[in-house]
């Protein structure tokens, strides 16, 4: 049955997203709240935005001070806030990255790269992966694999070859005198937890050295702590060229980030791409207050938690399970079947999960969740009915 406010808001909107028909007022700490103060254990983050939770103290101070005193301003113009945002992050982000472009969301991060590379290279011609997803938006669903979002709208703008993720040498025979740039993920998101050997990222690097192709990483659900380590790239100890950040980096205010080398950003000429509301000091404000939360020690006990619950998840007694992945708090549980049916039960349980390929429960919650919370999780999950059929 949808609610009143469900039917007025679908009325208006364009019917592009499945209705989960649940009406959600209030978030606070890990859970979200209905009018009607229901309450459920958000173990998505909205889709990984909230990697903090709702309400997380240092957050709301920077906002709420922020938004009082100069919520947005174009880049035209230097801001204190900004400038301190943006040292902060190229400090955090260390190694290869020394410049950033500021804009508002995954996609447009994807789309400034993509841009960046074809200046940086004067070549046009990009290799992605199967299976990747990248965003929606023309470019970024250029590099985005598979007919499920591309096929009404193909053929595409951008020129990509699409080879299989993890394998080095599939990139080294599709890579040719016209290839800019390789835009891959650390781990597949939407198409499973789909994580590669660990010597993937290091042949690629290596590849893209040898060749003179750019390697922009898409980092916009792997970063910003999400896998224990503020990127995911670094378990590899690898850089790409540009890497792509946004979600929950700003704590839960629209952000898109592209950091590249000092070599990719001396050939972006001004006005090669901007944004009106790209870098607005309440983003900023945002990003500082995240930095400042996600310190080594923060970041280890993200890395712990995602350790244990991975642990408990492996141990569930269903015949369903065909397998356990992930890394830190990005987890995905995949199943034979009953995917849909588990994700269904789960939110009747007033816990909210997301999926991810074809058969996979993924697993994305806030980074202030506890141990209590993911055993909840477990309990729960061994008691939903469609484990034990």
């Amino acid at each position: 049955m949808i609610s009143e406010v469900g039917l007025a808001e679908r009325s208006c909107q364009v019917d592009t997203y499945l209705n989960r028909r649940l009406e959600l007022v209030r978030g606070e700490g890990v859970y979200l709240y209905t009018a009607a103060g229901e309450r459920y254990l958000d173990m998505m983050s909205n889709y990984g935005v909230n990697i903090l939770g709702y309400g997380h103290p240092a957050v709301t101070r920077a906002l709420t001070a922020q938004i009082s005193h100069l919520p947005a301003l174009h880049c035209s113009f230097n801001n204190d806030v900004r400038a301190a945002a943006s040292r902060a992050l190229i400090d955090r982000l260390g190694g290869s990255y020394r410049r950033l472009y500021w804009s508002n969301s995954g996609a447009e991060a994807i789309e400034a790269a993509l841009k960046f590379a074809v200046l940086a290279t004067g070549r046009k011609r990009f290799i992605a992966c199967r299976d990747g997803y990248h965003g929606k938006t023309l470019g970024a669903l250029s590099a985005t694999h598979g007919s499920k979002y591309r096929a009404a709208f193909e053929p595409l703008l951008w020129e990509f070859c699409h080879i299989d993720f993890g394998s080095a040498e599939a990139l080294e025979s599709a890579i040719d005198d016209e290839t800019a740039a390789f835009l891959v993920e650390p781990i597949q998101g939407e198409s499973g937890v789909l994580i590669p050997d660990a010597t993937y990222l290091r042949a690629v690097r290596e590849i893209c050295d040898r060749t003179g192709v750019l390697l922009i990483l898409d980092e916009i659900q792997t970063g910003a702590g999400r896998t224990g380590t503020f990127l995911a790239s670094r378990h590899s100890g690898v850089d790409g060229d540009i890497v792509c950040l946004g979600k929950g980096i700003a704590g839960g205010v629209p952000i898109g980030i592209t950091a590249t080398t000092a070599e990719v950003a001396d050939r972006i000429g001004r006005s090669a791409h901007t944004s009106t509301f790209g870098g607005n000091p309440l983003a900023c404000a945002g990003v500082l207050a995240v930095l400042g939360v996600l310190d080594d020690s923060f970041l280890a006990e993200v890395a712990a938690k995602g350790r244990v619950f991975m642990e408990r998840l492996s141990e569930l007694d269903s015949p369903l399970v065909k397998a356990v992945r992930g890394s830190g708090l990005m987890i995905g549980v995949e199943v034979f079947s009953k995917r849909n049916e588990i994700l269904q039960s789960l939110q009747r349980a007033r816990i909210l999960t997301i999926p991810a390929g074809e058969n996979v429960v993924r697993f994305l919650p806030p980074y202030v969740i506890d141990e209590a919370h993911l055993e909840s999780v477990v309990e729960t999950l061994n008691r939903t009915s469609p484990w034990r059929r």
